[in-house]
């Protein structure tokens, strides 16, 4: 279980982040056209896991709108971004945001992300959301690098995710 804050008042989540070196968890996620996506949809790309609470709050929209844009000519990689969020609300927002290089993910259909990856809130004002964190996984999905943003209204350190994400 990790601590984290939210405004300065602790929070936990169920669990810790994968360690790095470690085979990344499977999951099943939701994306806008409601089809289930896994891993393997990205089979052979290095992939940035932007977790967050919920794309309709400022700092989440800020990660999202970053990581589009800085991740432009990163050769052979994927952003995905991971919320609670339903896929049509994620759809809105990348669509009038213009975002086109962040495929979003819901957690929609179930907690097994949330738990697998060890971010589901459990206490405090945001349980049952996911807290904010970043996991760059390689062309193996093998965990390279991970952030738990220790107080979730704070945005990641994106210098670290990106470098990390150009191998």
């Amino acid at each position: 279980m990790a601590e984290i804050t939210f405004k300065g008042n602790p929070i936990h989540t169920i669990g810790n982040l994968p360690r790095k070196g470690v085979g990344a968890p499977d999951f099943r996620l939701v994306r806008a056209d409601l089809a289930d996506v896994s891993l393997k949809d990205f089979a052979g790309k290095r992939k940035l896991i932007n977790i967050v609470p919920s794309l309709d709050t400022g700092v989440c929209a800020a990660s999202a709108r970053r990581f589009n844009q800085e991740s432009a000519g990163i050769p052979n990689a994927v952003i995905i971004t991971v919320s609670r969020d339903l896929p049509f609300a994620q759809k809105r927002f990348c669509e009038s945001e213009g975002l086109s290089a962040v495929v979003t993910l819901s957690e929609m259909r179930g907690g097994d992300f949330g738990r697998d990856y060890g971010v589901t809130i459990m206490d405090g004002p945001m349980a049952g959301l996911l807290g904010r964190a970043v996991v760059v996984l390689d062309e193996s999905d093998r965990v390279v690098y991970t952030e738990q943003v220790p107080e979730i209204t704070r945005e990641p350190d994106y210098a670290g995710a990106l470098m990390a994400l150009k191998g």
